[in-house]
């Protein structure tokens, strides 16, 4: 064999080893998260996915819910919820207190189906009106954001007038029911109703009226893919995140 063969040889074994280390290296998450930001986990999951060789496992549902699941000993990496349920989560231990990570928040926002009038939020009492001319308003009936909506409501004296009105829907449903032309508008978390085909945001709530809803994200205690559940928390954390956060609907935490 000639000296060219047998180097040839040689770096062609040298990058299957690389390439085996590699693979060997890559793992599978598997992710639990709120549905307020489902439109920036989504990309953001996708972006790191193929900058990391990691495969993630994405599942949503309301943060009740994941709560449930994960109380109940259902088996995750990484968990994407609400502040105040991730916190409670620590507390029992489920999640690893250190490795808590804000992500950033959201305002209550407002959509009607794309191509209809946009109607006047720019006010506590131009608000009011819009519900009051409004024939049906979908929002999240377990989800945060849905609950302080229908606190809201009965807070600015309107409770019995809209109460035929109100359409709480599983998380899953609540903007894609204004797409469709089932319900005349949605009143929730700004970053549910990014990258919904076919509605269209008017604003978000007038500042008096206005709540955030934080998202935060931390691993489960017994993980086996403690790396890649660091380095996919830290993806998201990133200055890189930021711009992709914004065009979602999410404002990016600063320290």
């Amino acid at each position: 064999m000639t000296c060219r063969a047998w180097a040839t040889m040689r770096l062609v074994a040298i990058c299957m080893a690389t390439l085996v280390a590699g693979l060997a290296q890559a793992a599978e998450l598997k992710v639990l998260s709120g549905n307020g930001a489902r439109a920036a986990v989504t990309e953001l999951v996708a972006r790191f996915e193929r900058v990391s060789g990691h495969k993630v496992h994405l599942e949503f549902e309301v943060n009740p819910g994941v709560k449930r699941r994960i109380e109940a000993g259902e088996a995750f990496d990484v968990a994407i919820l609400n502040s105040p349920v991730l916190d409670d989560l620590i507390r029992q231990g489920k999640i690893e207190a250190a490795s808590r990570s804000v992500i950033g928040r959201a305002g209550i926002g407002v959509a009607v189906r794309s191509g209809t009038t946009l109607p006047n939020i720019s006010s506590v009492d131009a608000f009011k009106r819009t519900l009051l001319a409004t024939r049906s308003v979908a929002y999240p009936g377990e989800g945060a954001s849905g609950i302080y909506f229908a606190k809201l409501v009965e807070r600015m004296g309107i409770g019995n007038e809209m109460k035929g009105r109100m359409r709480p829907m599983p998380a899953e449903y609540n903007v894609e029911v204004v797409a469709r032309g089932e319900v005349d508008m949605v009143v929730v978390v700004a970053s549910r109703i990014a990258g919904v085909t076919g509605v269209e945001l008017v604003g978000l709530l007038p500042a008096d009226l206005q709540t955030w809803i934080g998202f935060t994200g931390g691993i489960a205690s017994n993980t086996r893919e403690h790396d890649a559940a660091r380095a996919l928390l830290k993806f998201f954390t990133a200055s890189t995140a930021a711009p992709v956060l914004r065009s979602l609907g999410v404002a990016p935490f600063v320290e």
